[in-house]
């Protein structure tokens, strides 16, 4: 189906994005409040955060499937208002194994509400003959920026966490409510979703989906042990220690946005080695300080790293010969996303054994490892 693509409908999408990154955010923003709430240790969050994890893979095996009999629309409807929702049972469960389930829905409906608006947006590219998805991820990592510095705000301000989180709740339920009736119709967003199940790539694309992983492994990582990190290693106060998300993500969103240009001007390869170096430099900045300010500093440049790595990489996906574009970026951006959702865990239990000033090293060492691989953004014609 030919759809009709209107600044209206694109705005729609990228306030759906908005709304992920922010609601995101505003977790990451009170990992310490569910910590210290159910008294837990950095392995037993890990594990919290595992859950939604397991989540995460049983929804991206039905995402596809669901959006194919359903659409976009009222998939990123539904999943996006639960995903809301479930902020306000944060620190609202009965005792810790609740909150294992909770993150386990957390995860499911993150999910498939991600590929939801993944796919309205590759849609809105085809028929609307626009670059776009740079930009719709550079609205995630703004919108992951507001939820972090007002969540900061809020607590510097005195608001109860469980007022925050209601409040969070209710307005980016709304949001999601009022974009997704601009989304394209459902016929054509369906046929776009497929109806087959969840595969991991070969060859190359096995090659570049392990890159993507890297990539995002080190994300999540700092997307939810930043504020910690700030708050435990460097004696920061919350309302201090949440902007290490919002720098890191300021920074993100504002490389992402001009992430199309750069793309342009330099060969992926390059780009993809300087950007994980920036990285790997910024976070071993990080990692040696003891001054707070520095250390935000050296978030920033880490969001400026890693900025355009899954550009780069998706684009990459789309080239290999004898594979569909789509199918392509799919099976690689599918491998990506359970980079994303391991990362924290990983840290987790790294950090249970060692430190978390340790654990972080691994976000040193993937960055490094995507710039000695960087070579594999341009696949080879005999691939």
């Amino acid at each position: 189906m030919k759809a009709i693509v209107t600044a209206r409908t694109r705005w729609a999408t990228r306030g759906l994005f908005f709304a992920s990154g922010f609601i995101f955010a505003t977790w990451g923003v009170h990992i310490p409040t569910v910590k210290a709430h159910y008294g837990v240790d950095e392995a037993a969050l890990g594990l919290a955060m595992l859950a939604a994890g397991v989540g995460a893979l049983l929804g991206l095996t039905r995402a596809g499937q669901w959006i194919g009999r359903h659409g976009a629309r009222r998939v990123a409807t539904a999943c996006g208002v639960v995903y809301a929702l479930l902020l306000a049972g944060l620190i609202a469960m009965p005792g810790y194994s609740a909150l294992l389930a909770l993150l386990g829905l957390f995860g499911v409906v993150t999910s498939v509400f991600d590929v939801a608006i993944n796919t309205e947006a590759s849609q809105l590219e085809l028929h609307g003959h626009q670059t776009l998805m740079s930009g719709m991820h550079g609205m995630f990592s703004l919108g992951g920026m507001a939820g972090a510095v007002t969540g900061g705000a809020a607590l510097a301000a005195g608001l109860q966490p469980q007022h925050h989180l209601l409040l969070v709740a209710g307005v980016m339920a709304l949001t999601v409510m009022l974009s997704s009736t601009a989304m394209l119709p459902r016929e054509a967003t369906a046929s776009a979703g497929g109806n087959h199940g969840f595969r991991l790539p070969r060859g190359t694309l096995a090659v570049l989906g392990v890159l993507a992983a890297l990539g995002l492994i080190a994300e999540g990582a700092i997307y939810d042990w930043s504020v910690l990190y700030l708050q435990q290693e460097l004696g920061s106060p919350q309302q201090q220690a949440a902007l290490a998300y919002a720098s890191f993500s300021a920074a993100m969103a504002a490389t992402r946005f001009g992430g199309d240009a750069l793309r342009a001007r330099f060969e992926p390869a390059v780009l993809l080695r300087a950007s994980a170096l920036v990285a790997a430099a910024s976070m071993a900045l990080v990692l040696v300080t003891a001054t707070p300010w520095i250390a935000l500093v050296g978030f920033a440049g880490v969001g400026v790293g890693f900025a355009n790595v899954v550009p780069i990489l998706f684009s990459a996906s789309a080239r290999v010969p004898g594979v569909d574009p789509a199918r392509g970026i799919a099976a690689v951006s599918a491998l990506a996303y359970l980079g994303f959702m391991v990362g924290p865990p990983l840290i987790g239990l790294l950090a249970r054994v060692s430190s978390l000033t340790a654990a972080l090293g691994v976000v040193v060492m993937f960055a490094l490892a995507l710039a000695a691989s960087a070579r594999h953004a341009n696949p080879p014609p005999s691939a």
